[in-house]
């Protein structure tokens, strides 16, 4: 019900504000919303909920990349550094 609840909210927001709305906020909290029902789903074996969720934390996640105006290279070069400090950490 929280999950539900949070994505009311968030839709409600950008529905009222329009493009005055807090984009960054609104994606990082709608994803939040889409992980906590991914969760539930999978606890309830409820694989299309589960595919429509990840699809939205996905998504989202893409959503919040646009929002912080980070360009696609330094997304890359964050991205490798990220891949090499945790490829150190198991090698």
């Amino acid at each position: 019900m929280v999950g539900v609840l949070m994505r009311i909210f968030s839709f409600s927001l950008v529905s009222w504000l329009g493009p005055e709305s807090p984009f960054m906020f609104v994606w990082a909290f709608n994803t939040t919303d889409a992980v906590i029902l991914s969760w539930c789903s999978i606890l309830k074996k409820d694989s299309a909920y589960t595919l429509l969720n990840v699809f939205w934390i996905m998504v989202g996640i893409v959503g919040m990349v646009r929002a912080s105006h980070i360009s696609a290279v330094n997304f890359k070069a964050v991205w490798l550094d990220l891949l090499t400090q945790i490829t150190a950490l198991f090698s």
